[in-house]
């Protein structure tokens, strides 16, 4: 009888902690969920009255969904007035420039676009900025660099060392070239240099369009070479030297506005948006792939995904992958 009560009690306490930790985690995820529709309501609220929207495009410039999608929603929103885009970027893939180029000009058509470059705004950084109305540099700012490039392995020396070899049958010769594991002929040579030349005679347009220069003036300036602020403005790369602060200005003397008007963050939305619940749940408890993964997992991944080549044609100054301590490998006019 005394046993089948100390399994009663036993099973009774069991119970209780089972509902105490079920009824934690309800509470948690109520107040997660409460809070994280506070937080899109605070910023819903603060995007209701007029003012002045700022992006960043900082880092090495990919083809980015979520950013194209933001851009989209400034074009269409009444509240947002002008776009202050800031940039601090070496470049990046020519088509995500190209990307950001075009979807600012598509917002230039509704309101004001101005590119304020930060310490770099080079070659695909800089093709971004030629999509605004006014472009605005620091002094000291690194910027230019117009130019593409296409980059390509050749380990074939290495594989005669090591006693391996490779071939292929193929339906033409020009396909899959150039390749790995042998010197390209001159054949292929002339079909990757008609390639840049294409893409990159295509950025010198955007830049007399863009810049009010004839095409000799693009040319003379679209050397690869990168400028300071101060000389960009000289060469009529860029409008004005400052910062966002002149940037904020230009817009207020443009649309006659109230000094007083706030310029407002806008971001992208979060690749988390699409994670599961519960890993929505860590992020906004700060528990994020760091915590999740562990130091060491999550030091390997961002290292595996600096190390990545960029795909297609590039438009980079200085990247690290592509940089080994000169001036310029992202311009060519061979």
């Amino acid at each position: 009888m005394s046993l089948d009560s100390d399994v009663i009690i036993d099973r009774r306490r069991l119970r209780k902690k089972v509902s105490f930790w079920r009824i934690l985690f309800f509470i948690v995820a109520i107040i997660a969920l409460a809070s994280l529709a506070l937080d899109k309501a605070g910023i819903e609220n603060s995007r209701r009255g007029a003012h002045i929207a700022r992006i960043e495009v900082f880092g090495v410039i990919s083809q980015d969904k979520y950013k194209l999608r933001l851009l989209k929603k400034l074009a269409t929103d009444n509240n947002v007035k002008a776009v202050i885009v800031a940039i601090n970027s070496p470049g990046g893939t020519t088509t995500g420039g190209e990307r950001l180029y075009y979807a600012l000009r598509d917002i230039a058509k509704r309101k004001p676009v101005v590119a304020s470059i930060g310490t770099v705004g080079a070659s695909a950084g800089y093709m971004t900025a030629l999509g605004a109305d006014h472009i605005v540099a620091n002094y000291n700012s690194i910027t230019g660099s117009i130019g593409v490039l296409f980059q390509y392995s050749n380990f074939e020396g290495l594989l005669d060392k090591v006693g391996v070899k490779f071939d292929a049958v193929k339906s033409a010769p020009l396909k899959a070239e150039p390749n790995f594991y042998s010197e390209p002929t001159q054949e292929v040579k002339d079909v990757i240099h008609s390639l840049i030349n294409d893409s990159y005679q295509w950025f010198v347009g955007l830049v007399a369009e863009r810049r009010a220069m004839d095409k000799s003036q693009a040319l003379s300036v679209a050397n690869g070479q990168v400028y300071s602020g101060h000389q960009a403005l000289e060469l009529g790369l860029v409008d004005e030297i400052g910062g966002e602060e002149a940037a904020r200005a230009w817009v207020i003397a443009k649309l006659k506005l109230d000094d007083s008007i706030k310029v407002i963050d806008w971001y992208p939305e979060s690749p988390e948006k699409d994670f599961p619940f519960y890993a929505k749940i860590a992020s906004h408890f700060g528990f994020t792939s760091d915590f999740l993964l562990g130091d060491l997992l999550q030091t390997l991944k961002n290292y595996a995904e600096s190390s990545l080549p960029l795909d297609g044609l590039v438009s980079v100054w200085q990247a690290p992958q592509v940089a080994d301590h000169s001036v310029d490998k992202g311009g060519t006019n061979d």
